[in-house]
């Protein structure tokens, strides 16, 4: 029955002082309200980007030749480094850590790809067999390149569902043969790419050592992707080094030569990108805290007009046998409710907006701005340390009222 009572002047209390509670209910759901909005978009953020690096393996070396810019050895500068099957086996067999190896070779020129009388202008790709685990390639049907494709240059495609749709229509795919500049490859797989992007499922994949006999003339390998078996950057460093200092040996070049080759490190860039987002959400909650430590000031002051306005009151009550526990519970309870609820209610609308929102801003880098349940249950509790804080101090003064005194106060 007392706590009955209790909840009954609390609330006899807040309807009398409407406005005010009002306006400072008001402060503490827009710091919430901010904090939610703001940890969802930098979430958005994050989930955009993220999807951006994992569209291939995050912890992939990407290896490719450039142009002498130092003299080394005789040599002048301005030599053009290229790399060959033999650099991907080098490497392959000689360099510690690797999970993954594959090499890529774009075939340019008019890639008139036709089947019967359909013909399209494609993206033809020549790679090692591994390339479809490091680009996260996702078939849907069929294989992708294997070693007996590499083995034997046999002449066989990996298609994107895009291709199947302008060329082979309702045809099944696998096993029929398109035309590739002219010549007779047999489709043995189809993939899609998760993302949805369509220019990434408008490509063609055909065995490596395929493309260097029948379309290129020559041993030629663009670019090497290695994967870092333990995804640790220092790790990722020392194989860079290793790859580096080889390549130069092979290729005669100086290794401190920048511009000789160019290695790009997902596995740092990823660590880099992390380390961002860390560092934004922690700059959003102290901003988010910031803007709530601003509502819990104004709670405070309206419960510190509150004691004073009920000092009599409570003189009485203590002149009663009330305790200055109990004094300090009331006041604490009634900061609290005012901070919870309307708090509580900025969570709800910062959420509900998040959720309206999603299905609509959603772009290459934004994606899926939502507060999961670890943002939710965080702001609950701050909520509730927020309340404590806000009824504390108020809470202490009136416990600290005399009765006597009170009694006096006009």
């Amino acid at each position: 029955m007392f706590i009955i009572d209790r909840w009954e002047e609390i609330f006899s209390t807040i309807r009398k002082n409407k406005l005010r509670t009002f306006l400072t209910g008001f402060s503490v759901a827009w710091g919430i309200f901010m904090l939610i909005i703001l940890l969802g978009s930098g979430r958005g953020l994050e989930n955009g980007v993220r999807d951006q690096f994992e569209s291939s393996a995050v912890n992939t070396l990407w290896v490719w030749g450039g142009e002498t810019s130092l003299p080394y050895k005789g040599f002048k500068p301005g030599r053009d480094i290229t790399f060959e099957n033999t650099d991907y086996h080098n490497i392959k067999d000689n360099v510690n850590g690797i999970g993954h190896i594959a090499g890529r070779t774009h075939v340019w020129g008019d890639n008139t790809i036709s089947y019967k009388n359909e013909y399209g202008n494609f993206d033809l790709r020549s790679v090692y067999p591994d390339y479809g685990i490091i680009e996260k390639i996702n078939l849907i049907e069929g294989r992708f390149v294997n070693p007996f494709d590499i083995e034997q240059n046999l002449k066989v495609a990996a298609i994107g569902v895009a291709v199947r749709e302008a060329l082979l229509k309702e045809t099944p795919a696998l096993g029929e043969y398109i035309n590739i500049k002219g010549i007779p490859f047999k489709v043995v797989g189809i993939f899609e790419d998760d993302d949805g992007r369509q220019d990434n499922q408008r490509v063609v994949y055909i065995p490596i050592t395929t493309a260097q006999k029948v379309f290129m003339n020559r041993d030629r390998v663009s670019t090497i992707a290695v994967t870092v078996a333990s995804s640790d950057v220092a790790e990722s460093e020392r194989m860079e080094d290793e790859i580096r200092i080889k390549m130069a040996q092979r290729h005669n070049f100086d290794k401190e030569d920048e511009r000789a080759m160019f290695i790009w490190n997902g596995v740092e860039e990823f660590k880099q990108f992390l380390d961002l987002f860390a560092a934004i959400r922690m700059f959003v909650w102290i901003i988010g805290i910031g803007t709530i430590i601003a509502g819990i000031v104004g709670v405070s002051n309206i419960m510190m007009i509150a004691v004073k306005e009920r000092t009599k009151e409570i003189g009485i009550r203590k002149s009663m046998g009330a305790t200055p526990n109990s004094i300090i519970l009331l006041i604490m309870q009634e900061a609290i409710f005012i901070t919870g609820f309307a708090g509580y209610f900025g969570l709800v609308l910062g959420v509900g907006l998040l959720e309206l929102i999603s299905p609509h801003v959603e772009t290459e880098f934004f994606r899926n701005p939502d507060a999961n349940l670890g943002v939710a249950i965080s702001a609950t509790i701050l909520l509730i340390i927020a309340g404590m804080i806000a009824g504390f101090v108020p809470a202490r003064k009136a416990a600290s009222i005399k009765p006597v005194e009170a009694l006096k106060d006009e």
